[in-house]
């Protein structure tokens, strides 16, 4: 396998389009440029964060298929790809297809992923489960509502990143709900489901010429500080405390499911509930992930899944990389971690506690959203908009990482205009990692 982020002679000089332009698209853009690529990124907002690290920018919507199309000819582009947006996959597929160039997705698997409904029907074919849900619709029939068991969560069934999501415990809240998961959704389409409180699994796969690898499975925290909103990630520990259990009885199923679909490349994320011994999966993203778990695996793994990604674009072949070797769900024995800071409401005056992050070997890399000065609008709140931070931490020993991060959660602090700390409580570390309760929790 190649050295990763280098100049390479049969890259350098092509032009590719990144679609989006979020923060967390940023390291997409940046391993491009390293490997000598001219990084085009267009997205419908002039200010959007990795736009300031491209070759080129447009402010082209990454919706508008037709000027998507028209940009990518003028330009004459060499490959397109997705960043970290799951709205743009379909696009990208359809752009890709019209320009004759490569793409990881079919518009059958798009299908199936860009819609929770039919993602959870094509899960339970598979022996997959999926949340328990009930059926409601926009006329809020009576009948249906005295079958639904409280409390639930109604979303939008093409909903991304906590937008549109609400949780109800009772009838009288139900249509304000359903009101806010149809303005939130494209296709006015919503679910009902079963509001789970229970522990959160990440499975996340790498796939090369049709072979599927489970590159890691890691336990998620959310924050229960936000009543009644969509429970946002604080974070997870790597591997999983399920993994075994997971690996026998649930990997099989989804392996074949990947396969009948029809994936050969690419990166997916499954994020499912664990309860009472079952696992219920309840979302999909079939493209980088804002959690970002390719920095971890390359840190431990040696390979770049955003490399492969971009040579994949370039070329239609991921590079050299050996997944059957190269990769392990086990992570080689390390013991990793991704730790979120989320905010409240407000203006943050100041920030502390990244300053030395540089010189810590235990860092992979922190991606921050949210600076000095930045306003935290009250309609973020409940959406992944409310992340300071996203510290990404790999140690040898269990007791290490556990270490590591009960210091990043005292240390890490973002205050308002008031001096009043704007930071979530963070997870409990001992209960997350199964050590012995030390009573250190970070508020």
């Amino acid at each position: 396998m190649k050295d990763q982020n280098h100049k390479d002679s049969n890259l350098a000089g092509k032009k590719l389009l990144i679609l989006g332009a979020n923060p967390e698209t940023i390291p997409l853009v940046e391993t491009a440029n390293a490997l000598g690529v001219k990084t085009l990124v267009t997205s419908n907002l002039p200010d959007d964060a990795a736009k300031k690290s491209a070759y080129k920018a447009f402010d082209v919507d990454g919706l508008d298929t037709p000027g998507l199309i028209a940009l990518a000819n003028r330009e004459k582009v060499d490959g397109v790809l997705v960043g970290v947006a799951d709205i743009l996959v379909p696009v990208y597929c359809k752009v890709c297809e019209a320009l004759n160039l490569p793409c990881y997705a079919t518009q059958d698997i798009v299908n199936v992923f860009s819609y929770k409904d039919i993602f959870k029907a094509t899960c339970e074919r598979y022996g997959i489960h999926g949340i328990p849900d009930f059926f409601l619709d926009e006329t809020l029939d009576p009948k249906d509502i005295a079958r639904i068991q409280f409390p639930v969560m109604i979303k939008p069934v093409d909903g991304y990143s906590g937008l549109g999501m609400t949780v109800c415990s009772q009838p009288s809240e139900l249509e304000a709900a359903v009101q806010k998961a149809l303005r939130f959704s494209r296709c006015k389409r919503f679910v009902t489901e079963k509001y789970m409180q229970c522990e959160d699994v990440g499975m996340y796969y790498t796939f090369k010429d049709g072979y599927c690898s489970a590159s890691c499975i890691y336990d998620r925290y959310t924050t229960s500080e936000q009543p009644g909103l969509s429970r946002v990630c604080l974070g997870g520990t790597y591997p999983s405390k399920h993994l075994e259990e997971y690996l026998t009885r649930m990997h099989p199923n989804v392996v074949r499911m990947f396969q009948d679909i029809g994936i050969r490349n690419g990166v997916l994320m499954l994020t499912g509930f664990y309860e009472n011994g079952e696992f219920y999966v309840y979302d999909t993203g079939f493209r980088l992930q804002g959690e970002a778990p390719h920095l971890l695996m390359k840190a431990i793994h040696g390979f770049d899944q955003r490399e492969m990604l971009i040579r994949f674009a370039m070329t239609g072949s991921e590079g050299e990389v050996d997944l059957a070797r190269e990769d392990d769900v086990r992570l080689r024995g390390k013991w990793a971690s991704t730790l979120w800071f989320l905010l409240r409401a407000g203006t943050v005056s100041h920030i502390q506690g990244f300053e030395d992050i540089g010189q810590d070997p235990r860092v992979v890399a922190n991606i921050q959203r949210i600076y000095e000065g930045d306003v935290v609008k009250p309609e973020w709140i409940g959406t992944e908009k409310q992340v300071l931070s996203r510290l990404y931490l790999v140690c040898d020993t269990k007791e290490e990482l556990a270490s590591c991060l009960k210091e990043y959660q005292r240390k890490v602090r973002a205050v308002n205009e008031n001096g009043e700390n704007m930071i979530l409580q963070g997870f409990d570390v001992d209960k997350a990692l199964e050590l012995p309760q030390t009573g250190e929790f970070s508020s």
